[in-house]
């Protein structure tokens, strides 16, 4: 009779792992970067500002956002509603990352679109 080994899990890459899944979805990244250079905006801002992305996708993203503490939102019961969405403290820790992301993307693709 063998004996099996149980691996013993290591928990330590968790952490990372729940960062990079969220900045990994679809359009958080450029969702986020919107907020950070533009300031708070509206939905239909953001909507504009990102071009393509659905309704649906952007509502999505958002309440995650909202969800994990990295966005608020900032409700006005006018007519019609007012809804204002923020990029918290915490998520301005990554200002030089972004901006890190932002120059690079900038030197390797340029304003064209083709890698140099």
């Amino acid at each position: 009779m063998q004996k099996q080994k149980q691996a013993a899990v290591d928990n330590s890459h968790e952490p990372l792992s729940r960062l990079l899944g969220i900045l990994a979805s679809p359009w958080t990244m450029l969702l986020l970067h919107g907020l950070h250079i533009e300031g708070p905006m509206r939905f239909g801002e953001l909507k504009r500002w990102l071009g393509t992305i659905s309704t649906k996708t952007l509502t999505e993203r958002l309440r995650m956002l909202e969800a994990e503490g990295w966005v608020t939102r900032d409700y006005k019961p006018t007519v019609p509603p007012q809804v204002t969405y923020t990029l918290t403290e915490r998520v301005l820790e990554l200002d030089g990352v972004m901006n890190e992301l932002d120059r690079i993307a900038e030197r390797w693709y340029g304003k064209g679109g083709t890698r140099k």
